[in-house]
């Protein structure tokens, strides 16, 4: 059975938020160019408009990528630059381990922030510490292709409260990422394509399996 469609979800954190001295973590999984970082910011802004400042924090898990220096050390490190974004260029454990430290902070205690890493595009690695979730942070919207994967060292079961799929048609969220490629590498619409077919193509179909096991289903905003 397909997830059924949050008509509200804005309305479904808020309604969560009233359980007193207690942090959510959620998860949002969607296609490559399917806007997941986008849509978590807007949900965050949303819920912090509605129920306070620094209630709701967006994160990305983008700074689990496996350094280019780790990449480098792999039997076929070439193909391992080339599929960069896979599931297996990832630390999932590290993303894991990280998840359970973040919920093992209660909101309102005098624990430290949990730091949470970036990535840093210009350089092409992740950078630790990037951002600092405070005691006071309730709700944590957390984004990325690979949360609902159950293979290639992937398994969060259990560290998130719910996990939303961002259901975008696979047409338009390539369309997105290729008008997202040539414009960050200046490329042309056949070699935008080209870079798409051997890998992020390969990355959205593996994402597209994971669908039946979100909690429920989010629509796309507007770019």
């Amino acid at each position: 059975m397909s997830p059924a469609l949050l008509a509200d979800p804005v309305g479904h954190l808020l309604k969560l938020l009233q359980t007193p001295s207690q942090r959510f973590v959620m998860g949002l999984v969607g296609l490559p160019g399917s806007g997941k970082s986008t849509t978590a910011t807007r949900l965050a802004d949303e819920v912090n408009a509605r129920a306070g400042a620094g209630t709701a924090v967006a994160l990305g898990m983008d700074g689990f990528h496996l350094t280019r220096a780790a990449l480098a050390q792999f039997p076929d490190p070439a193909a391992a630059l080339r599929r960069r974004g896979s599931p297996w260029t990832f630390d999932a454990a590290g993303l894991a381990a990280r998840l359970k430290v973040l919920r093992e902070i209660s909101p309102g205690t005098d624990k430290p922030p949990v730091m949470w890493p970036g990535f840093e595009h210009g350089v092409g690695d992740p950078v630790e510490d990037a951002v600092a979730i405070g005691p006071s942070t309730r709700l944590v919207m957390l984004e990325g292709l690979y949360l609902l994967h159950r293979s290639d060292g992937w398994n969060l079961a259990g560290l998130l409260d719910e996990c939303w799929y961002l259901d975008v048609p696979m047409d338009v969220a390539m369309q997105r990422l290729t008008a997202r490629h040539r414009a960050t590498w200046d490329l042309t619409q056949v070699e935008a394509e080209a870079r798409i077919a051997v890998n992020d193509q390969l990355n959205a179909d593996i994402v597209l399996q994971s669908r039946e096991r979100a909690d429920r289903l989010v629509a796309g905003l507007p770019p």
